[in-house]
């Protein structure tokens, strides 16, 4: 079927860099764009008018949340109730247990990629918590976030995440990292075995990928045990790190080395490597410049930044401009609720401003490029991220009728300074529409609404059992004001 998609404004792809075209046409037959222009695309037979909106590039999320919160409960709390989010001692040695059913941990992950979809993702790679499992992911939980996301119709990067140690608070407040290496074995064997079951599938939304946890919780052996299977795979890598101070300090107590030179160690610094969040390395921490930046480079790593979760955590990449002019692939992840790129696109061009000290430091199209492009290249796929003949048809439409948004300028700009992923009209994956009119197609979205609240009151509950001080859920996370009598 040959479906044309007509727009005020299209973001087209031509001599190798995005181009805003003006009432214009996208024109795709089964999974490819066939004809890109302001002419006639001759007959079709399926017309849609997405009216006066931004049509661009399916987004890009490579640190897609797929849990049912992230955010809501642990970027706010004071030191004291901060140690009652983690894992106690005595939780890791003698209690530890899936909150969820499997059944229920699919129910979450169906409601996080409802979310996606809703806010104009059209291709992604997971990340959820681990706080709420036994242990880590199974083989069999991502055989249900890839038959999800195949219902829904999202193009996904996949894998059970996996790990040999747990971040714990001891009885008296400190961290440390206490590890349980058969289970970081057993991890891996469930990886391989999703890639296996992916691989049969033949099914180009259902990719498998390598997603090991935090660097922290990853034995070298481990480490270099990924790096093996890589490379006779062919499967790429996403592991985080570069994050944090603590994961910093633990690495350099262990190992005596930095989380970048660990991964080196390892195998595991080159093209087939994604990193979120990249930001603690040497020009960051030390205030000079040992080369990280480079070593990144020219390895073909790529970083995946997620400004809008990072701000709210109290951080942020030194910045864009850095990375990019050192010649870093760089991809935007979402990582939170909301899994909003264009709040997060936003969010990243202010404060590239702020740490800059100039008002062009990040302008909105670097953002836009790693939304689409970046997170193409880090996936090694040259039909992605672009509106193009031959390309996926992969696209999503923006509306910008709303007087709220103010008058339009240039659309893109718009859309960041005034809009949100919210105003989300319409999307297609590999030609197929997953969202229209506003509306996901195939999906009661007030009952995944009702079970992911239901569930989110039951993971909540649960962080009582795993505080080093057996804190009520109220003591932990209290309200920003107190219920009125």
């Amino acid at each position: 079927m040959i479906t044309r998609l007509s727009a005020r404004f299209i973001l087209a792809h031509r001599n190798g860099r995005h181009m805003l075209l003006r009432d214009a046409h996208v024109v795709y037959e089964g999974d490819r764009i066939t004809y890109v222009g302001t002419g006639d695309p001759g007959p079709a037979d399926e017309l849609i008018d997405a009216g006066d909106a931004l049509v661009m590039p399916g987004l890009i999320d490579l640190d897609a949340l797929c849990d049912v919160d992230h955010l809501q409960l642990d970027s706010w709390a004071s030191p004291g109730n901060a140690t009652g989010l983690q894992w106690s001692e005595d939780y890791f040695r003698h209690r530890r247990h899936d909150v969820f059913t499997a059944d229920e941990r699919a129910a979450v992950r169906e409601y996080a990629l409802v979310q996606l979809a809703l806010h104009g993702v059209t291709t992604y790679m997971p990340i959820a918590a681990e706080t709420h499992s036994g242990w880590a992911e199974t083989c069999d939980d991502f055989v249900a976030v890839a038959e999800a996301g195949r219902r829904i119709g999202l193009r996904g990067y996949l894998g059970p995440s996996f790990r040999s140690g747990v971040n714990v608070v001891r009885e008296d407040g400190s961290r440390t990292v206490l590890f349980d290496e058969e289970q970081g074995e057993r991890g891996l064997r469930q990886a391989n075995a999703f890639l296996d079951w992916a691989e049969a599938q033949h099914d180009p939304l259902i990719n498998g990928v390598l997603l090991p946890c935090r660097v922290e919780t990853l034995t070298p052996d481990l480490l270099r045990a990924v790096a093996e299977l890589s490379a006779r795979r062919g499967a790429l890598v996403r592991i985080h790190a570069l994050q944090g101070l603590v994961e910093r300090q633990v690495i350099g107590e262990l190992y005596g080395c930095t989380p970048l030179e660990l991964l080196d160690r390892c195998g595991l610094i080159g093209p087939r490597t994604l990193i979120p969040h990249g930001i603690y390395i040497d020009r960051r921490v030390l205030g000079a410049d040992h080369g990280d930046l480079a070593r990144l480079a020219d390895a073909g790593v790529s970083i995946i930044h997620c400004p809008l979760t990072s701000f709210r955590y109290g951080s942020a990449l030194r910045s864009l401009p850095a990375y990019v002019e050192a010649g870093v692939n760089v991809a935007l992840g979402t990582d939170s609720f909301p899994p909003d790129l264009i709040r997060g696109m936003d969010t990243g061009v202010h404060l590239a401003k702020l740490l800059e000290g100039r008002a062009d430091a990040a302008p909105a199209e670097r953002y836009v490029e790693a939304a689409t492009l970046g997170g193409a290249k880090a996936l090694g796929r040259a039909d992605l991220g672009r509106i193009e003949v031959g390309a996926q048809a992969d696209l999503v439409a923006f509306a910008l009728d709303d007087l709220r948004d103010g008058a339009v300028d240039d659309p893109v700009r718009t859309l960041l300074l005034s809009g949100t992923a919210r105003q989300l009209r319409h999307s297609v994956v590999a030609g197929r529409t997953v969202v229209r009119d506003g509306e996901l197609s195939g999906v009661d979205t007030a009952a995944v609404r009702r079970r992911g609240q239901e569930l989110f009151g039951k993971l909540k509950a649960a962080y009582s059992e795993r505080d080093h001080r057996r804190r009520t859920a109220d003591e932990l996370f209290p309200p920003t004001f107190p219920a009125a009598d």
